[in-house]
């Protein structure tokens, strides 16, 4: 008996440790939605459970005192709440936040088109800039069938939102890039100098662009070069206008790589077969060749040298506006060499580092004469500054540094310091031998920081500044920038961006009769965009503030006129649309853009604010791509549409030394169809080590007559229609890749 009330009792001291207790409640995100599957535990313990599809959850445990509840789900930042178990029932509600995470993170797009692999808002990719029928293989091409950039056909560079040519820089691997373009021809836009394929993305911004960019009113182009070739390949290229090869070789490890490559072009049988406007006397040929290594440092470190080098020359005569009967002779030749070097590295207290220095050297001398009928030199009198020499030479040096942290999750920040030296060399030589030099020397110092900070995966922003000093100008800038995003559903978001954005006065118009400070332009922008895998929809609104534009006067430096202050202004506002679609025609890939800009300034020698004739008031662009498997050929159209283009006669008035401004009216509107086909007949060939690639393009297919603008006599008595070399252009080639297939990125691309 006594042994077993002892058992009794024993029993009895221990019931209390036994009794459970019962846990429950509800998890929720920060938005009070209920979470379903969240794991719920007490902290170093086994007793737990999982929530149901209203989020709740219950569980029971002998656990006494003070205790932690743990929740956890992929996806959201763990929850903790501390507990005091005693009661038989206890309630506890969670909350959990989302964790930021790049597959789900709202980005930052406003003013900017992404054409890479590693954005989910890419529009479009690196094979679509190539594919372009319209774009001819240029990247600045393709890039004008997306909203905001002009149709411009006369010059040369990208005019984006009324801004000129000079408001649009370029970047390689983060540093400027000097004479991105060939030298100037009067009346004939110039290509860019390098290859697409030596990129492996782009970043077009329009506006409200990054504060590690600056010296850019209107917009800027960023390209990011190729790191490591998948393999060792070689390449041969022929056409109707030339020839190329090239080179590139990986190391065994995969850790290294070196390449070279050489180009030949020659347009003259193009140029005869389809009469250019231009009588050519010495037809253009361009010698071209470039250069690379690439080193991985370490896992996460990688070395790049690109060099380059043009060499070209062209001389041609067209007929005289000025006098009948008579020819204006212009004569081109032009040197230019480019040095790009980049490294990137993680280099610990996590800090990554990027950092780039680059070099361009360029010559230009051109020669312009007054000919006869026969071809030979004359001078006529009150038509002298028709003859001169003018020798243009350039160095430039861009140097840059950028630091980077990340700090939770995808806040990072970004700051650093970047250089730019420039030094500007002109000698002008008139009809009788008179020399006039120019000396332009420009030291940029910059300084910038900026940061994104992830508030959620819904909310972010990317707040930024820089600040430059120009020793040419002997002035400083500060320039703000801010942009901010949010998440409106899974594949919808709304941005806006405001920035200012500062430039120095353009080279050609300097020295100035008085001193100078930098043009600034304030920027305003609003997007709403929606991206799934198949279709792209993308509306932006933008107002821009241009102030302290340069004005010139009647000082003449040769035949230049020069920079007299800082008096222009005016402004741009528009809004423009971009529809891609992959999704509603069966193996059909097309995209369409427009935009309506409303844009008037006071520059140079306008006589007041009116609109530029560079800036159309509405363009649009269809483009339209299909592979068909079947005939192993890929089928590339597009269509661009600009309306009529303002021109005036600008003159200046020897006898009363007065602008004489007339408000004549607008070109036709501008119509292009072009067309390609590039066929594949490698496809479906195992263990081939060749394949070709054969183009077929025509540029205007339907002929249609374009004017890009009118240009008028001195004395403003005459004028005649700026229009293209030939109506139409066809060109065809054959690209034979040894060692790589590149073939199923084009069909991929366009299915």
């Amino acid at each position: 008996m006594k042994i077993w009330l002892s058992f009794v009792a024993f029993i009895l001291a221990l019931q209390p440790g036994f009794t459970q207790t019962t846990i429950s409640g509800r998890v929720t995100d920060n938005k009070k939605h209920a979470l379903i599957g969240v794991s719920i535990s007490l902290k170093d313990g086994y007793d737990g459970a999982t929530t149901d599809s209203s989020g709740r959850f219950s569980f029971t445990t002998t656990e006494k005192g003070r205790q932690i509840i743990v929740a956890s789900f992929i996806g959201y930042r763990p929850a903790e709440q501390t507990i005091e178990i005693g009661a038989s029932i206890i309630n506890v509600d969670l909350q959990m936040k989302e964790e930021v995470s790049e597959l789900k993170a709202v980005v930052i797009t406003a003013g900017t088109f992404e054409a890479s692999d590693k954005k989910k808002t890419t529009v479009l990719s690196p094979m679509d800039i190539v594919t372009t029928a319209s774009g001819n293989g240029d990247i600045t091409g393709a890039l004008k069938t997306l909203p905001g950039a002009q149709q411009v056909g006369d010059h040369e560079g990208l005019f984006v939102r009324g801004g000129t040519a000079t408001e649009s820089k370029i970047f390689i691997d983060g540093t400027l890039v000097n004479n991105f373009f060939y030298s100037s021809v009067p009346n004939i836009a110039q290509r860019g100098r390098f290859s697409p394929f030596l990129f492996s993305g782009t970043v077009f911004s329009t506006g409200g662009y990054s504060a590690l960019y600056g010296q850019a009113l209107s917009s800027a182009l960023i390209l990011e070069s190729i790191d490591l070739p998948e393999r060792t390949q070689a390449t041969v290229g022929i056409s109707v206008i030339g020839v190329n090869g090239g080179y590139q070789k990986l190391s065994k490890n995969k850790k290294s790589s070196w390449g070279i490559s050489y180009g030949y072009t020659n347009p003259a049988l193009a140029i005869k077969l389809y009469k250019s406007v231009q009588e050519y006397s010495s037809y253009p040929v361009y010698h071209t060749g470039d250069a690379n290594f690439r080193i991985k440092t370490s896992k996460t470190g990688i070395l790049k040298y690109y060099g380059y080098f043009s060499a070209n020359q062209l001389a041609f005569r067209t007929p005289s506006i000025d006098t009948l009967g008579y020819k204006e002779a212009f004569a081109l030749k032009n040197f230019n060499m480019y040095h790009n070097l980049s490294y990137r590295e993680n280099i610990g207290w996590k800090l990554k580092l990027n950092a780039g220095l680059s070099y361009s050297n360029n010559k230009n001398d051109i020669n312009s004469r007054l000919n006869d009928r026969d071809d030979k030199e004359v001078v006529l009198q009150g038509l002298e500054f028709k003859n001169f020499g003018l020798i243009q030479k350039g160095d430039y040096l861009n140097a840059k540094m950028v630091l980077e942290r990340r700090l939770q999750g995808l806040t990072m920040i970004r700051f650093g310091g970047e250089y730019n030296y420039s030094n500007d060399r002109s000698d002008f030589t008139n009809y009788n031998g008179q020399a006039f030099n120019s000396r332009i020397r420009e030291n940029l110092a910059t300084a910038f920081a900026e940061t994104d900070i992830y508030i959620t995966n819904d909310v972010a922003a990317k707040l930024g500044t820089r600040f430059e000093h120009s020793a040419l100008l002997n002035k400083v800038n500060f320039a703000p920038r801010v942009s901010l995003a949010y998440k409106l559903s899974r594949q919808s978001q709304a941005s806006l961006a405001y920035g200012i954005f500062y430039q120095d006065p353009e080279t050609q118009y300097l020295p100035g009769v008085n001193p100078l400070g930098f043009a600034k332009a304030t920027h305003y922008i609003l997007q709403f965009q929606r991206v799934s895998d198949l279709v792209t929809l993308r509306l932006e609104a933008f107002y821009k503030k241009y102030e302290n534009l340069i004005k010139t006067d009647f000082t003449y430096y040769g035949q230049q006129m020069s920079a007299a202050n800082n008096n222009g202004y005016g402004d741009a506002r528009g809004f423009e649309i971009f529809w891609r679609d992959k999704k509603t025609v069966r193996n059909l890939d097309y995209w369409i853009s427009y935009s309506f800009l409303d844009t008037k300034r006071d520059f140079l020698n306008f006589p007041h604010a009116i609109q530029p004739s560079f800036a159309a008031r509405h363009t649009a662009s269809l483009v339209l791509k299909k592979f068909v498997t079947k005939w192993k050929t890929g089928l590339n159209a597009s269509y661009n549409f600009a309306t009529g283009r303002p021109y005036y006669y600008i003159g200046y008035d020897d006898n009363t030394h007065a602008y004489k401004f007339d408000d004549i009216g607008k070109t036709p509107d501008y119509n292009n169809v072009s067309f390609s086909i590039n066929y594949i007949p490698g496809i479906g060939k195992q263990n081939s080590k060749m394949f070709t690639v054969y183009v077929l393009s025509v540029s205007n297919i339907f002929g249609i007559n374009q004017v890009y603008n009118y240009q008028y006599s001195y004395n403003g008595s005459r004028k005649e229609a700026v229009i293209p070399p030939v109506k139409t252009f066809v060109y065809l080639g054959a690209f034979i890749s040894f060692g790589i297939d590149r073939t199923q990125d084009a069909i991929n691309n366009n299915l």
